[in-house]
């Protein structure tokens, strides 16, 4: 697992888990508008039989909520988790609105974490198939580099949606910046 905590800002003074909880609520917020800019009636739309379809990928975002509150008690130390993986609902207006609560559920699990507690390892995949020790606060920017890189995936759908893509990181054809 190679992910990295950005450095803090110069003159600030923020701890590790300041600086995840910001850039977790940053991204977020970006992954929200993206997801509210696709639309709804074409929540159905398959790009080809081995991708998902614009509702499952959106789901992705909460289901690795729930994965990231699992391996944060450190579940797969204790021998994986428990239960199965909620389905998809329905509509697509239900997907976002779940993702807003596990957003807000996870961020609370983080914030309440003794810092020593970051720091601690968590077993979780280190490669396909191997399980490995691994930082907390590093599995935590695993979650956002991961929330990224589904983010990228999901914006390609809005241009197939013939929907308008906003900004992520930079103007867009539909949201420039001059």
């Amino acid at each position: 697992m190679s992910t990295t905590e950005p450095a803090a800002p110069a003159g600030a003074a923020s701890s590790h888990k300041q600086r995840f909880l910001d850039a977790y609520d940053r991204e977020h917020e970006t992954t929200m508008r993206v997801l509210r800019a696709y639309p709804a009636d074409r929540a159905d739309l398959q790009p080809h039989p081995k991708c998902k379809t614009a509702k499952e990928l959106a789901w992705v975002f909460v289901i690795e909520r729930g994965l990231g509150t699992h391996v944060m008690n450190d579940a797969f130390a204790k021998g994986g988790p428990e239960g199965e993986i909620p389905g998809t609902p329905d509509s697509y207006e239900e997907v976002l609105t779940a993702l807003e609560h596990a957003h807000r559920e996870f961020r609370t699990l983080v914030e309440g974490l003794p810092d020593d507690k970051l720091h601690e390892t968590v077993k979780f995949f280190t490669a396909p198939h191997t399980m490995g020790d691994v930082p907390r606060l590093e599995f935590l920017w695993f979650l956002v580099n991961d929330q990224i890189h589904h983010r990228g995936q999901f914006s390609t759908y809005l241009r197939m949606a013939d929907a308008k893509v906003p900004s992520i990181y930079g103007p867009t054809a539909d949201e420039p910046w001059m």
